[in-house]
């Protein structure tokens, strides 16, 4: 069982890896042809960033792992609701306009409202994952037309030289469907051999694709980058529960089979996404102590499984 824990830990790894460095440079790439950094923001970096994300929803989908679908989506999306923005507020401060708050999430509620909507029977099915992504693409449209998605480019984009972009970009999607079979095969298997439930895999799961923007996005604040905005603390958000969620049942049914546990933390999830964006539209952004609010609010999405 060693082997198949370490072969999941590996394959986090490699996804998260392989995922920003191909978002990175194919953001590169298209800066390099003229390409706006407004559209750059709203297209490649909102998709890319939740990468492993779908990667993970359509390896678990062609497994028939439904709940580790679900618990993925759910737990990437409290960890980054909370734990993201809380680590980042203790290193320095978030500031946020009213109009962007409103923007992002609202954009972000509506999603979750979708997804808990969509998953009330217990299945996903092709034409459900279709109209999810369809949504999505609607929330890109509205987000282009109002000139947001700049400020989130700048933020992600890198300075490597374009002539090195396209072999990153290869390099990055191979890891991270490397990473993803592993992730997904070793998961399942160490749920069933230690008797928890797939679920409880994906929650987790979630958790591990999320540490990388909270590494990110601390030392961008640690080094007082003035840049980090909600619309690059949420945009994953907005992205994961409709899109990435529907990349899945897209190709093949998802069912769940643990309800409970799914109705349980998708409603603690859209209940803390509330009280965080409150905290960002009251106080005009979260400071150190509305920080660690956020980050005890983590612990029950975790524990109540």
């Amino acid at each position: 069982m060693l082997t198949e824990i370490a072969l999941f830990v590996v394959g986090i790894a490699l996804l998260v890896a392989g995922a920003q460095r191909a978002v990175t440079a194919a953001a590169d790439l298209a800066l390099y042809y003229g390409v706006s950094k407004l559209f750059v923001g709203v297209t490649v970096i909102s998709v890319g960033t939740s990468v492993p994300e779908m990667t993970t929803s359509l390896y678990a989908a062609s497994y028939g792992a439904g709940d580790l679908v679900v618990g993925n989506i759910v737990g990437s999306e409290t960890a980054q609701i909370t734990l993201a923005i809380g680590i980042v507020a203790l290193v320095s401060p978030i500031v946020a306009e009213r109009r962007n708050v409103m923007i992002y999430g609202g954009a972000m509620v509506l999603s979750m409202v979708i997804m808990i909507l969509t998953l009330e029977d217990g299945e996903l099915i092709r034409s459900e994952g279709f109209l999810m992504m369809l949504s999505y693409v609607f929330f890109v449209y509205t987000l282009y037309t109002n000139e947001g998605g700049e400020e989130v480019t700048e933020e992600v984009v890198g300075s490597e030289p374009p002539g090195r972009s396209v072999p990153w970009i290869v390099a990055g999607l191979a890891l991270v469907v490397l990473g993803g079979h592993l992730m997904v095969t070793n998961g399942v298997a160490v749920a069933e051999r230690v008797g928890v439930s797939e679920y409880l895999i994906g929650l987790l799961t979630g958790l591990g694709t999320t540490l990388p923007e909270i590494v990110v996005a601390s030392i961008a604040a640690r080094g007082g980058y003035q840049g980090i905005s909600v619309g690059s603390l949420l945009g994953s958000n907005i992205t994961d529960p409709v899109f990435s969620l529907g990349v899945g049942p897209l190709f093949f049914d998802v069912t769940v089979t643990d309800t409970a546990a799914v109705s349980a933390s998708t409603t603690y999830m859209l209940a803390v996404s509330l009280v965080v964006l409150g905290l960002f539209y009251w106080r005009r952004g979260v400071g150190r102590r509305a920080a660690v609010l956020c980050l005890l609010l983590y612990v029950p999405s975790v524990v109540a499984v």
